[in-house]
């Protein structure tokens, strides 16, 4: 008789090979408020998490709405709240109308999918989310992976379609380098060649631009018919879901055949209403998103000075590249040992070769939290042989 095999051995197995390339990864909880470490980990770029203002207006919603949407938007989910949301998320961002969904993630699923299928191509950043990598293998499209901020890639495959109809598909502000796209380049090549230009702005909006109203925003792209934007509500505006913001007939092609906008569950009400305070801050407060700016352009210098690898910061988000993962992982560590919690990024989510720890800074942050991060970088920089010092 054949001896039954035990069908969790390969999953043994692989984590044990994850384990030797310092690829595993653990869930660490954490208590109320900071842990008495300072976060420069989170997308929490303006520091309202936890803000007054955004906690009363989602205790206003729960109230008043209950805790749950309790179906999907099509059938009870949508109540007055989300068409508030809705109306709000498209006149910050100037375009002409909006539609949210339960995350970022399904956002990006939902718009690149219901834009795509047989008969279009679509043209994808090849460091673009995972969100939309995701999305450009569901889109049932031809589908060419363009090198990094290539305008002239992006331009030669339109050029050469065979297809109909085509889409582009770009972070704003890219997760991890925290470069920006080249937005007018890219919005030029499709209307030259009448396509869509599909620009994710969960790294921008909040950050990027007057108001913190985006990069498409402070590209002159804003209400563009031929653009759509997708946009998180969990990074600057310091709550949970999604939205797609665009012309009416685009919104209304979501609302038919987006399979994440139709099949899932509307967004809880206290995070509607959390983003809508987070949205009025913005407003009454222009000078958060520079503020962030001028910490991530800060946090750059310290690496740079330190001799780490670094990049130019277009909004928040700052990576320091150790190469490998287990000297990304132990300059983690050394950062929690100097009281700060920071991200520690690694293959699959950077190419190998390329992990690194990825700062993020926060509107909110001081002085000695900035010194506190020199003093990790200096020790970083001499256990990896890259100090300028030495």
């Amino acid at each position: 008789m054949t001896p039954v095999r035990d069908p969790l051995a390969r999953l043994r197995d692989a984590a044990a090979l994850r384990e030797d390339a310092g690829l595993h990864r653990t869930l660490r909880p954490r208590p109320p408020g900071s842990g008495g470490l300072v976060d420069l980990a989170s997308n929490d770029y303006l520091g309202l998490a936890g803000d007054p203002r955004l906690v009363e207006g989602a205790v206003a919603a729960a109230r008043e709405w209950g805790t749950g949407s309790t179906g999907s938007r099509l059938v009870t989910g949508t109540t007055e709240l989300h068409a508030e949301l809705d109306r709000r998320l498209a006149a910050f961002t100037g375009t002409a109308a909006g539609l949210a969904f339960s995350s970022g993630f399904l956002a990006n699923l939902g718009a690149v999918t219901a834009l795509s299928g047989p008969g279009t191509l679509v043209v994808s950043d090849r460091v673009n989310h995972a969100s939309i990598v995701d999305a450009c293998r569901l889109s049932r499209s031809r589908v060419v992976i363009a090198p990094h901020r290539d305008v002239a890639a992006v331009e030669h495959a339109l050029a050469g379609r065979s297809e109909d109809h085509a889409i582009v598909v770009t972070d704003a502000v890219f997760s991890v380098d925290g470069d920006l796209a080249p937005l007018k380049a890219l919005h030029n090549a499709v209307r030259t060649h009448g396509a869509l230009l599909v620009i994710d702005e969960a790294h921008a909006l909040g950050v990027v631009g007057d108001h913190g109203r985006g990069a498409a925003h402070a590209a002159g792209l804003a209400g563009e018919p031929d653009v759509i934007l997708t946009v998180t509500l969990s990074k600057s505006l310091a709550s949970q879901g999604g939205a797609v913001l665009g012309a009416p007939e685009v919104i209304d092609t979501v609302i038919d055949t987006g399979r994440s906008f139709i099949f899932d569950t509307g967004l809880n009400p206290p995070a509607a209403g959390a983003a809508l305070a987070a949205l009025d801050v913005l407003e009454t407060d222009p000078t958060l998103p520079g503020r962030a700016r001028d910490r991530a352009r800060r946090i750059a210098a310290l690496a740079a000075g330190s001799g780490l690898e670094t990049a130019s910061p277009a909004a928040a988000v700052v990576p320091v590249v150790l190469g490998e993962p287990h000297a990304a992982v132990r300059a983690a560590e050394v950062c929690a040992e100097h009281g700060l919690r920071v991200g520690c990024f690694r293959p699959p989510s950077v190419p190998e070769g390329r992990a690194c720890l990825r700062l993020t800074a926060r509107a909110t942050l001081k002085d000695p939290d900035l010194t506190l991060l020199e003093e990790a970088l200096a020790k970083i920089a001499c256990s990896t042989g890259r100090s300028l010092h030495t």
